[in-house]
C-alpha cells in the first residue's frame, strides 16, 4: 500500500515555498500520495512558544544566503518578499476554503508565487484579490468564504492537529508517524516513503 506524504505549510514561510517545489516530485518518484495541509504558523508559534527565525537578526542574515542557495540548488525562482512579515491568516483561511471548494490546485501555486517569486504585498487584500483573479478564482466569493465558519474551523482543526503531532514550525512533513522539520530534511522524507529509513 502506498504511503502518504503529509505536508504542513504556511505561505509566510519561505522554506515552505522551497519545500513545496519538491514535494510533488518526491511523491511521484516514490509512488506516494501527497496531502498538503495548510496551517496557521502564527498559531503554531503561539502554542509552542516558538518564533520566526526572521525576527532574530543573526538568523535572518544567515537565512538570506541560505534561501538563495536552496533556490539555486532546486533550480527555482525566489526572492525575499519586501513586504515581509505578512499576516497570513486570510491566506491560510483561503487555502482551507480552496481545498473545501475544489480550487486548491489554482489557489496554492498562485499564493506561493505571489509571495516568494513576485514579491507582492499580500498584506493588502486588494492585491490578494488581484492574485486570485489572475488565477481564475472569484475574488469576491473567496473574500466571503474566509469569513465562513466551516473554513475557520477547518484551518483551526489542521493547526491544532499539527501542534498535537509535535509540529513547531514550517514546513513539517510526516510519513506515517515519522516527523521531519524543514526543507533540508526532504531527502529523509523520500527515504521514509521508499521504505529505506528504518
Amino acid at each position: 500500500m502506498a504511503r502518504t506524504l503529509e505536508f504542513y505549510f504556511d505561505y509566510g514561510s519561505p522554506y515552505s515555498y522551497l519545500a513545496d517545489t519538491q514535494v510533488e516530485i518526491i511523491a511521484r518518484r516514490t509512488g506516494a500520495a501527497l496531502a498538503r495541509k495548510p496551517m496557521l504558523l502564527g498559531g503554531v508559534f503561539k502554542s509552542t512558544g516558538n518564533q520566526s527565525p526572521m525576527v532574530i537578526d543573526q538568523k535572518d542574515k544567515w537565512a538570506s544566503s541560505d534561501l538563495a542557495l536552496w533556490a539555486r540548488f532546486y533550480g527555482v525562482p525566489f526572492q525575499r518578499n519586501p513586504h515581509f512579515p505578512v499576516n497570513t491568516l486570510a491566506l491560510m483561511r483561503g487555502a482551507a476554503a480552496a481545498q473545501i471548494d475544489g480550487v486548491f490546485e489554482r489557489y496554492h501555486p498562485a499564493m506561493f508565487k505571489a509571495m516568494w517569486v513576485d514579491g507582492r504585498n499580500l498584506n493588502d487584500m486588494a492585491e490578494v484579490g488581484a492574485v486570485l483573479t489572475e488565477a481564475g478564482i472569484d475574488a469576491s466569493r473567496m473574500a466571503g468564504r474566509i469569513q465562513d465558519q466551516d473554513v475557520k474551523d477547518r484551518l483551526k482543526a489542521t493547526t491544532d492537529e499539527a501542534v498535537a503531532r509535535g509540529v513547531f514550525g514550517a514546513p513539517t512533513s510526516f510519513v506515517d508517524d515519522l516527523m521531519f522539520f524543514g526543507n533540508d530534511r526532504l531527502p529523509f522524507v523520500e527515504m521514509a516513503l521508499a521504505g529505506s529509513l528504518k
